[in-house]
């Protein structure tokens, strides 16, 4: 039904369609198609810009930066340790930041490669936020054991790789299925071409999550 109504309004006024951008086809859309779309805070932080200028590559590198400035103070600190001089820990630093940002601007852009060959609808992440927020400062810490103590070689590289994964994951889950089905309705194309469903089965909701209707209505069914 929401793919047949989202065709009709691409198809019946192409020229208010081009004026209007994805925000205003938008709100056609019932409740749930409409919020997967948009997305939560992060998503709409990216989304108040042009499509171009939030593409998943771009946003990748985004994140690669950000990375890359937690580093900072490890780097210092090791490089204050060795006695190294300024420039080369400025170098250091800038070496590890350029891979930082090419590593997650190529996985933005394999993540939209992926997202177009398989049409996934996006995952929203809000209820799993808990899950993914710390894993990033897990990371750093390891790394900065690494750095500044005697830890085993393998923290390092665990250390690296909970730095880098909650961007990259979260572009690959949630940004850029949702950013392609934006840029095909931007560019007057149906989003739901080719997708088995549209919106992703969402089974994170605990019980105490659940308003008193629901549980009514489960207990009378029982």
């Amino acid at each position: 039904m929401t793919r047949f109504f989202i065709g009709t309004v691409l198809e019946s006024d192409s020229c208010r369609r081009t004026m209007a951008g994805w925000r205003e086809v938008l709100e056609g859309l019932d409740e749930d198609h409409r919020l997967m779309l948009e997305g939560g805070s992060l998503s709409q932080l990216f989304l108040r810009y042009p499509l171009t200028i939030c593409h998943p590559i771009f946003v990748g590198m985004v994140y690669g930066i950000l990375a890359s400035m937690t580093l900072i103070v490890p780097f210092a600190y090791a490089g204050w340790e060795d006695s190294t001089g300024l420039q080369d820990m400025v170098v250091d630093w800038g070496t590890i930041s350029l891979i930082f940002c090419a590593m997650t601007a190529s996985l933005g852009g394999f993540s939209l490669l992926i997202s177009s060959l398989f049409k996934r609808p996006p995952v929203r992440l809000e209820n799993r936020r808990r899950y993914l927020f710390p894993v990033p400062f897990i990371g750093l810490l390891l790394l900065t054991w690494a750095m500044i103590g005697e830890a085993p070689e393998f923290v390092s590289s665990i250390g690296w790789f909970l730095a880098i994964l909650p961007g990259p994951l979260y572009i690959h889950l949630s940004y850029a299925p949702r950013w392609r089905m934006l840029d095909r309705i931007d560019r007057g194309l149906d989003p739901f071409d080719g997708m088995k469903i549209t919106i992703a089965p969402d089974n994170s909701l605990e019980p105490d999550e659940l308003d008193d209707d629901d549980l009514d209505e489960v207990v009378s069914e029982a």
